[in-house]
């Protein structure tokens, strides 16, 4: 059981911030050793903006009453001068271009009084050449704010002689400067023509803007008739083209300022007394968008936010009850925080509640995890931090003046697996350290442990079944990421009804709502990357709304399932073609288990040949899961080809059989056990027990599911089980078809059980639930009085049949024969015995236990007492 004493009392948070930068640390200590100031308090260190490559822009205090801006290379940890204000000023916004040979700066212009700058309407934003230091333009001076950012356009050319700068203001428009450059006497770089600088309009009339730097976008809303969100693209060959929009129902983004920008630096001197709508976008490369916004929260209110599932076509408004009287009342208005991590998106008001959203499988409410009070803690973030989502799971809070790398912690959501923790949050914890952690060893042996020790199925959901799912769907997943709306990722998903656990979450309102058809408007040709992806996930979106059932369930196969089943347990035969069939299938799915880790396996399925459990498997596998799934990806999927589905459902099929396997092999090498297990003999142990136990729950999984096991996994249940259980249990688990009586198995029961009353009293409950042809088969391996007569009968019987009654066999020479000649029916069998004898099949050649002379006397014994000569 996870516990959280493991953890020997550290405090451990749902999100870990890795400090990847800090002003005090990174540039501080390199001012004062190049300016020899020993007073720290002064130099005011403050981030500006972060460039596409990582590098942090900031200013500080020079010690002559300068203000200098500066850069912080992340690579080489290394600090640069960039240029060299001669007074105080106010820097709102900064940029440096990719070559570092320009630099545009907007300020905000600032009359001193009382010892501090108070920031006043007008803005100078200028353009200033730093290789070297020598020219200076005016770009703007204007009574509003203006915002400058450099392009970073991705090219394999060296040498660059030409910068676009974005330059948007708060009067609503978005300019693109185009800035040709030259280089002089070999080293300077400057602006060509610095008065002519040609230039486009961008946007304009929007009321909010976003810029990606790792993109190249621009994100803005406009409000004539009704909120529309565009986007905007910027190519490498200095175009630029609106990919997309999106009408959005939704209020008014500001009541104070005019427009709001979002990811253009940071503004020190900015007003925060804004209580307008705050809006957010977050992309990833495999094609999923969502729009994020939030209304102001006030103490004595309700917090509210939406999440638009752009690639999802629906969006949901959440209300959360926050806890009355929490904080004091002269607090000003807040917003939660919205941080991407590709698969969730996180919102966190700090003090109140951590909501990790799924933004991939939204259906359910469960597969989003939400915290509140101590849990919902993120170290270093309170309720006056302003900090900003940036792209690659980074933090910036500018105020702080650190940036941080972020990551969910596996420590905490193991500690949600704790049985004190509700259904719902063990669900979404588990399903998140399955599908969204990258593959770690040893979280995944704390999984199994936990498992095996909370083996019954929880009320919600199936604990050893949303395992199985979702670590498949992981890595199918990253095969072909077109799967995600047709593979299976939850055991919850196959409940006719849920659980109420599942679909609510206390304290939280969930108002679900349909999205308008967003608009992709790109050229044929800029159709490329994330845009190429979107408008696949957007029309696959639109064709699962249409078709009924897109996801794949096993549980639909299940009458097929018991069939065929029972086809291999009857004494039909098979025909040729359908042998055929199961043996190539069989072979493609095992071809791929046999070799998996062959130089350590513990676990001894594989290592005797289980033929029956095998063919099932080539069987379930063809008719049920592969010939299944396979249809139903070419009728979903036919763009990727018959030959790629193919290979993704036989490897599907391979990785299930690999990963029942694996789960046996660590909880086999927890429970420290050996080969002596084979030994039916013994009595089993606690651990043998526990192991046991272990197999019929993931048994009782995978049948609920209609899923295969691997080969030989039902003969080691089965002697685990005589091992473990009373012999009455023991026949009515076999009775219930819990237990499977295997030919190796009961083989091994045959010859490895002595013949004392108990167990021979078993052997014959066993043979008489056997089917006539394995009972024919296995009773030949039992050296018991009562079989070697059944083998007699059987042998005499076989040759009766064979031989053909004529009236040639009347021809024998009675007189001739010296066996009983006063006895002729005796004389007559022996006859036709020893004609027949060479013509018959010998079923004793390669059996050691097998009495010849026994076989004659009981032969003679039958006789005589089918004649009457003998009472039986």
């Amino acid at each position: 059981m996870i516990d959280r004493d493991v953890f020997l009392g550290q405090v451990t948070h749902m999100l870990r911030l890795n400090p990847t930068f800090d002003t005090q640390k990174d540039v501080v200590s390199s001012i004062l050793a190049k300016e020899e100031r020993a007073n720290i308090g002064v130099l005011e260190p403050r981030i500006l903006s972060v460039e596409r490559d990582g590098g942090v822009v900031y200013s500080w205090r020079g010690a002559t009453g300068t203000t200098r801006i500066g850069k912080y290379d992340p690579h080489s940890t290394e600090n640069k001068l960039l240029y060299t204000f001669d007074k105080q000023v106010c820097v709102s916004s900064c940029s440096l271009n990719k070559e570092e040979t320009l630099l545009a700066v907007s300020l905000s212009q600032s009359t001193q009084g009382e010892g501090r700058f108070k920031p006043v309407s007008k803005c100078l934003t200028l353009l200033i050449e730093i290789h070297p230091i020598n020219n200076t333009k005016v770009l703007k001076a204007v009574d509003c704010k203006v915002k400058v950012q450099f392009l970073y356009p991705k090219t394999c050319r060296t040498t660059v002689l030409e910068s676009h700068l974005l330059l948007a203001a708060e009067d609503s428009y978005v300019d693109q400067y185009h800035i040709a450059l030259t280089r002089q006497e070999g080293y300077r770089v400057v602006m060509q023509n610095p008065e002519r600088l040609s230039r486009e309009r961008v946007a304009e009339d929007f009321s909010w803007v976003q810029w990606d730097s790792d993109t190249q976008r621009l994100f803005y809303l406009t409000a004539r008739e009704k909120h529309t969100l565009k986007c905007v693209q910027f190519f490498p060959d200095r175009n630029f083209e609106i990919m997309f929009e999106l009408p959005l129902e939704m209020p008014k983004i500001s009541s104070v300022t005019s427009v709001r920008f979002v990811n253009f630096g940071y503004d020190h001197y900015q007003d925060l007394k804004d209580e307008g709508l705050r809006l957010e976008v977050f992309t990833s490369p495999t094609g999923t968008m969502c729009v994020c916004y939030s209304h102001p929260v006030r103490w004595h209110k309700d917090a509210t936010y939406t999440i638009a599932f752009v690639h999802r076509g629906c969006s949901k408004t959440f209300t959360v009850s926050l806890e009355k009287g929490s904080a004091p009342a002269n607090l000003p208005t807040v917003h939660p925080i919205f941080i991407h991590l590709d698969y969730y998106i996180v919102v966190y008001l700090a003090g109140h509640f951590l909501h990790l959203i799924n933004c991939r499988q939204q259906d359910l409410l469960c597969y989003s995890l939400f915290l509140s009070g101590a849990d919902a803690h993120i170290e270093a973030l309170g309720l006056s931090s302003e900090v900003v989502s940036m792209f690659g799971s980074r933090l910036l809070d500018a105020r702080a003046g650190r940036m941080y790398t972020m990551d969910l912690n596996p420590d905490f959501l193991l500690e949600l697996l704790s049985s004190d923790r509700p259904e719902a949050q063990q669900l979404a914890a588990l399903h998140c350290m399955l599908v969204y952690l990258q593959p770690n060893p040893v979280i995944e042996l704390k999984i199994i442990n936990w498992i095996s020790e909370n083996v019954m199925s929880f009320d919600a959901f199936d604990q050893i079944q949303e395992f199985i799912l979702a670590s498949l769907y992981r890595i199918s997943y990253q095969q072909c990421v077109s799967l995600d709306k047709l593979l299976p990722y939850s055991c919850v998903l196959e409940k006719k009804e849920l659980p109420v656990a599942l679909t609510a979450i206390p304290g939280v309102k969930c108002t679900p709502e349909l999205l308008c058809q967003p608009i992709i408007k790109g050229k044929a040709k800029s159709m490329q990357g994330y845009w190429e992806e979107l408008h696949h996930v957007l029309d696959r979106m639109r064709y699962f709304e249409a078709v009924p059932s897109p996801r794949f369930r096993t549980t639909l196969i299940k009458e097929d399932w018991i069939r065929f089943q029972a086809v291999m347990n009857s004494e039909k035969k098979k025909s040729p073609h359908s042998y055929r069939q199961i043996e190539e299938n069989t072979k493609k799915v095992l071809s791929m288990v046999d070799t998996w880790r062959l130089d350590r396996r513990v676990v001894p399925l594989f290592q005797e040949e289980d033929q029956q459990q095998r063919v099932l498997v080539g069987l379930i596998c063809l008719f049920q899961m592969v010939d299944k799934l396979r249809e139903h990806l070419n009728r979903h999927l036919s763009r990727l080809g018959k030959k790629k589905i193919d290979l993704l459902v036989v490897n599907y099929a391979a990785k299930l059989l690999e990963l029942v396997w694996h789960v046996l092999e660590l909880v086999w090498q927890k429970l420290k056990l050996g080969p002596w297990v084979l030994c039916i003999k013994q009595q089993g142990s606690s651990e043998e027990w526990a192991m046991f136990h272990v197999m019929l729950r993931i048994l009782e999984a995978t049948k609920g599911l209609c899923l295969p096991l691997p080969p030989g996994y039902s003969t080691l249940l089965s002697v685990l089980g005589v091992r473990c259980l009373p012999r009455h249990t023991f026949l009515q688990y076999v009775d219930h078809g819990l237990l499977q009586l295997t030919e190796p198995f009961v083989s091994r029961l045959m010859t490895g059980l002595d013949n004392s009353d108990a167990n021979e009293q078993l052997k014959f409950s066993i043979l008489k639930r056997l089917p006539e042809h394995m009972e024919q088969k296995v009773s030949q391996r039992w050296d018991h009085p009562t079989t070697s007569a059944c083998i007699s009968r059987e042998y005499v019987r076989t040759l009766l049949d064979k031989y053909s009654e004529s009236r040639d066999s009347a021809l024998l020479d009675y007189g001739k024969s010296s066996f009983y000649p006063d006895f002729l029916p005796l004389n007559y069998l022996a006859k036709i015995l020893l004609n027949k004898e060479e013509q018959a099949q010998n079923p004793f050649e390669e059996q050691e236990n097998v009495d010849v002379r026994f076989v004659e006397e009981t032969a003679l014994k039958q006789t005589l007492i089918k004649l009457g000569f003998e009472v039986k």
